[in-house]
């Protein structure tokens, strides 16, 4: 694994790279960012008018008031409405700052998200598989925050440019000495927040790194928490958690401890140059070279400009989380997986036949499980072993027929359909679905025609009726259909609202087999061409099981069934059966063919048939009882 000293990027290519960043932004978010620019820059000048008006006051009412040691009611008024003028000007420039800063921020965010978790949709699942689920949600939420949260700083910065230019000009205007002791302080400042972004730079960097880790170990404890629960390892599964945040709190205590050690340095500089503006102003105005109102407007300038100079330092703080934000969330939008997209349909009037031609899959395992410790833009260069899953398998699935892929676990079945439906490329031979080779097929072309229900179903939130149709435009009678034909009719309407049910996070309400029902109902509404079942039916009983298959044939009109089976009953119900072992097609034919010629075939379904039958009578004892 990539260690994060050696990911840590240099202070000046951070400041590069996050210049680039910043202009990205800009150029996606430029109206909005030009009223916040605006804003900041009225606040800018009114905040150095603000010092002139303020001298203006002192020299013609303030003094000749203390030496009158009287004031008028038109001199109170003069002062409220040129001091509220002002004030209502720089809120103003606040207001659209702020408004404007936030709403680009917010803008940025969401359309960063979107665009993230858009790619991921249409990433292959292959490469979904090396990247853990944690850090790609990190890659969503909290890198795509950091990326863009330096715009929040970043207008208050500009309108300090523009309040310094305006301020210097001021102080020149005033007094040169005391002019010259600003341009001491103002460098002063810039350097000290240079060195202040400099230490942060790694420190900041490995805190976001750490975060993206907290989230993947998080998510993978939650994910297990069945598992966790039932092996007992609660107290593990803490310790694990506990021993990646440790590491994080000490990243961030680090960031705590240099950030404390940089703002009291900082906050001092304007301090003493106050001070010195003071000291030097006194013995000016002893002398008569200047006069008390200009010492007044000079160290006024002073004060507010030693806070928002502070945003400086802000910028360049969030600029090392702007870059590593950056780079994890670009390393997903540039991500291209292994497969490549035609531009053709599937043909419009096919049956849904099916070619496997001397299909090969094989797959880079890691020695070391370290991927996407550094997110997806981190080192994968582990080594390897290769894997092979599939070897030469040649299968015809004829249109309109039932077939069945057998074989023992680990015999290559679920890779296979895989590859009809085109969530993984074979490494050798073609695919084809009614003649067309699934490589020179649009994205998106072959679930217009194919559906699979997999044994491991997921049902969103929603009611049971939005789970079947998944936002497909289907009325009443036809989801009411797609229940009957999946054996979920009943189950159903005993809900406490039938099909309008909300089945909570995954289906939680209901039972494995009802989700699988659930989930064939979904496929069935599709009336796809090829309906693949991955062992879409291990979790009901074989007489609910016949059903649904019997119900399946009824109203195929023409529909190929391909089904990773294991039951006797469902394998017998097949039209044909591949019989694979080792990722190899050993035998196909009928099921009794098989049965009577390929001994392999013959003590696998024997052993099916035992476990079922032993799984059946566990249950009725248990319902007797």
């Amino acid at each position: 694994m990539t260690s994060a000293a050696q990911t840590r990027p240099a202070p000046r290519r951070t400041l590069r790279r996050g210049l680039r960043v910043i202009a990205t932004g800009f150029g996606e978010q430029r109206k909005v960012l030009a009223v916040a620019v605006l804003g900041s820059a009225i606040y800018g000048v009114m905040t150095v008018a603000m010092a002139r008006v303020i001298a203006h006051l002192v020299s013609s009412i303030v003094e000749p008031a203390v030496a009158a040691r009287s004031i008028s009611g038109g001199q109170v008024w003069t002062i409220v409405w040129q001091m509220t003028l002002a004030v209502l000007l720089t809120v103003v420039g606040v207001v659209l700052r702020r408004v404007g800063a936030g709403i680009a921020f917010f803008n940025l965010n969401a359309s960063y998200r979107r665009r993230v978790t858009r790619q991921y949709l249409r990433l292959p699942l292959a490469w979904h598989h090396r990247h853990p689920s944690g850090q790609l949600l990190s890659n969503a939420n909290a890198d795509v925050e950091a990326t863009w949260n330096v715009f929040q700083p970043l207008p208050m910065a500009i309108g300090v440019l523009v309040m310094l230019a305006v301020g210097s000009v001021e102080m020149f205007r005033v007094d040169l000495w005391l002019a010259l002791i600003g341009m001491l302080v103002f460098p002063a400042l810039f350097v000290a927040n240079l060195v202040f972004q400099s230490r942060m730079s790694p420190r900041v960097t490995l805190a976001q790194q750490l975060r993206a880790e907290v989230s993947e170990v998080a998510h993978e404890s939650l994910e297990a928490g069945l598992l966790v629960k039932a092996m007992g390892r609660e107290e593990q599964e803490t310790a694990r958690f506990a021993e990646v945040t440790n590491r994080l709190r000490v990243a961030a205590v680090e960031v705590g401890r240099t950030r404390g050690t940089f703002d009291p340095v900082i906050e001092a500089i304007p301090t003493f140059g106050t001070l010195a503006v003071l000291a030097v102003g006194t013995a000016r105005v002893s002398s008569g070279d200047l006069d008390a109102a200009s010492v007044v407007q000079i160290a006024y300038l002073f004060s507010v400009l030693a806070f928002p100079v502070r945003s400086f330092g802000w910028v360049l703080a969030e600029l090392p989380r702007t870059v590593n934000g950056w780079d994890r969330v670009a390393g997903v939008l540039r991500a291209r997986g292994e497969m490549t997209y035609g531009d053709q349909p599937l043909p419009f009037d096919g049956q849904g036949a099916v070619g496997l031609e001397g299909v090969s899959y094989a797959y880079d395992v890691a020695e070391r499980s370290d991927l996407g410790r550094e997110g997806v833009t981190g080192s994968e260069s582990a080594p390897t072993e290769r894997v092979t899953a599939v070897r030469d398998v040649t299968i015809e699935i004829p249109p309109g027929q039932t077939t069945a892929l057998v074989g023992p676990t680990g015999s290559g079945k679920s890779t296979l359909v895989n590859m009809v439906l085109r969530l993984v490329d074979p490494t050798g031979g073609v695919v084809e679905i009614d003649g067309r080779d699934l490589r020179e097929v649009r994205q998106g072309g072959v679930p217009e025609v194919a559906t699979l229900v997999a044994q491991e179903t997921f049902l969103f939130d929603d009611t049971v009726e939005g789970n079947v149709t998944l936002g497909r435009d289907a009325d009443e009678t036809d989801v009411e259909d797609a229940l009957r034909v999946a054996q979920a009719s009943k189950f159903v309407a005993e809900l406490s609202d039938g099909a309008q049910t909300r089945v909570g996070e995954r289906g939680a309400s209901l039972s494995g087999g009802q989700r699988q029902r659930i989930a064939l109902a979904r496929a069935v509404i599709r009336r796809p061409r090829l309906l693949v079942l991955d062992d879409a039916t291990s979790a009901v009983d074989p007489a609910i099981e016949t059903a649904i298959l019997d119900g399946l044939r009824e109203r195929s009109d023409g529909m190929t069934v391909l089904v990773v089976a294991y039951r006797k009953s469902t394998i017998g119900m097949a039209d044909r059966v591949a019989y694979i072992e080792r990722g190899r097609v050993l035998d196909q034919g009928t099921h009794s063919e098989l049965m009577d010629r390929c001994e392999g075939y013959r003590r696998l379904v024997t052993a099916y048939t035992r476990e079922a039958e032993e799984r059946a009578a566990v249950a009725a004892d248990e319902e007797a009882s």
